[in-house]
């Protein structure tokens, strides 16, 4: 009897990975819906638009972009988790999907259970700008002034779990300083507020988010959050110069539903990384985003050690969905 069901099990194993082998010889044979969770027109959805046009290009079928906006990310997300296991319906998104079901009070899947990480695609750095009438020059300024004036600081937030939300929260706790946090509905009103003395002292945004008001003077960098100085603004510092070993990022990934056939993650893979190393890369490194190739188990990795700790900030914080 047991062999018998070795057997069963060894040939069931064996038809999986035929199955999954022919699967990846033949894709994509039809489109591919990229499922973006959040509306045209933002970061997210700009990257996105960018890789699915040259996998497209490399692979000879359409990827087309269907955005899904709604429940901070968690609709479109929930669309994948529950689509066929066969590599046409594929998740792109940002760093918001590991997060963002760390605030609800229940999710409609697990991150980690219910998607196969495919490729971690760039790293965005954020960029710590305050309003122009503050009277601080720098992070070391900034902590100053917030000591010297306790609970006059504030902040504001794109969206509850973005990045920019859990490094003001992590840099107020690095740098024991007491800053009010006030949330908006996107960036744009958030640096309408900030420029217009709406109240608002600060605002941590992705690079390519606050560049043009930082080139307009419309508000003052302070520093990036990368661990290293970017080399399209040289002069701005790292927030890791004067808080050491202070380091963030937005991220970008490409995900499918769990059990996608290991074969077709790998095809995958291989070709966003194929496409990071063409004309593309030259697009998004002039938009200030890092390029981030590596393997699927790279990815999951990443995504793990990046949950552990937005994790902790989120439980510190007290972060809750609104």
């Amino acid at each position: 009897m047991q062999r018998r069901h070795l057997v069963k099990t060894l040939i069931a194993a064996a038809v999986l990975a035929t199955t999954g082998s022919a699967l990846a010889q033949n894709y994509p044979s039809k489109v591919v819906r990229v499922i973006i969770p959040f509306p045209a027109g933002g970061p997210t959805d700009s990257v996105g638009r960018f890789l699915a046009q040259k996998l497209g290009e490399q692979l000879g079928q359409n990827f087309m972009i269907d955005n899904r906006p709604g429940g901070q990310g968690i609709i479109g997300a929930d669309a994948v988790a529950k689509a066929p296991k066969d590599g046409y319906t594929l998740l792109f998104s940002a760093s918001t999907h590991t997060t963002t079901p760390m605030t609800l009070r229940s999710s409609p899947y697990d991150v980690n259970k219910d998607f196969v990480p495919i490729a971690l695609v760039a790293k965005a750095p954020l960029a710590v700008s305050v309003n122009n009438k503050l009277p601080v020059k720098d992070i070391k300024t900034l902590i100053a002034y917030a000591k010297a004036n306790p609970g006059k600081l504030s902040f504001a937030i794109g969206s509850t779990a973005s990045a920019g939300h859990l490094s003001t929260e992590l840099l107020k706790r690095a740098a024991g300083i007491d800053i009010l946090i006030v949330p908006y509905k996107g960036s744009t009103p958030a640096y309408q507020d900030l420029i217009g003395g709406g109240g608002i002292d600060g605002f941590i945004d992705p690079v390519l988010g606050a560049l043009p008001y930082i080139e307009g003077n419309r508000v003052r960098v302070l520093a990036v959050t990368s661990k290293e100085r970017l080399p399209s603004m040289k002069d701005v510092p790292t927030v890791g110069e004067t808080i050491k070993g202070f380091e963030f990022y937005s991220w970008y990934g490409l995900w499918g539903p769990a059990k996608l056939p290991p074969e077709l993650v790998n095809k995958l893979n291989a070709e966003v990384n194929k496409a990071l190393a063409s004309d593309l890369r030259g697009k998004l490194l002039q938009q200030g985003y890092q390029l981030a190739p590596g393997s699927p188990e790279d990815f999951a990795r990443f995504q793990r050690e990046d949950m552990t700790r937005s994790q902790k900030i989120v439980t510190e914080g007290n972060i809750r969905a609104e």
